[in-house]
């Protein structure tokens, strides 16, 4: 079954920077679109980054734009994020999963991994 194993989360003070890792199996990964979503306390998941099934084409939310780089390798069927310029703000569990198009017309990614906590205060 779909498997997706987040990791590389922890503290980090403002203006610090973190790689978080994803990886995926259960599936046939090269062909699938990926995103990562974040779920701070009290708040809605929210898509904060996607990546085409090549890696040739990314976009990030406007709140991340320009501090958050996504990025895949195929060969190791692994996601990536790296987070640059942390703000407070970006306090949340981050998720991977398949990007909203083919989350909304399969069940095969109707579960979530168990997120990697970050937390950005000094």
């Amino acid at each position: 079954q779909v498997q997706l194993v987040e990791s590389g989360g922890g503290w980090v003070q403002p203006g610090g920077s973190l790689r978080l890792s994803c990886a995926a199996s259960g599936f046939n990964f090269g062909t699938y679109a990926m995103s990562w979503y974040r779920q701070a306390p009290g708040k809605e998941r929210e898509l904060v980054a996607a990546i085409t099934s090549t890696g040739g084409s990314t976009n990030v939310a406007h709140s991340v734009k320009g501090r958050f780089t996504m990025s895949r390798d195929n060969a190791k069927n692994t996601l990536y994020l790296r987070m640059n310029s942390l703000k407070p703000e970006d306090t949340a569990v981050y998720y991977c999963n398949a990007d909203p198009i083919t989350r909304a017309t399969t069940t095969l990614f109707d579960s979530w991994g168990q997120g990697t906590q970050v937390t950005v205060s000094s």
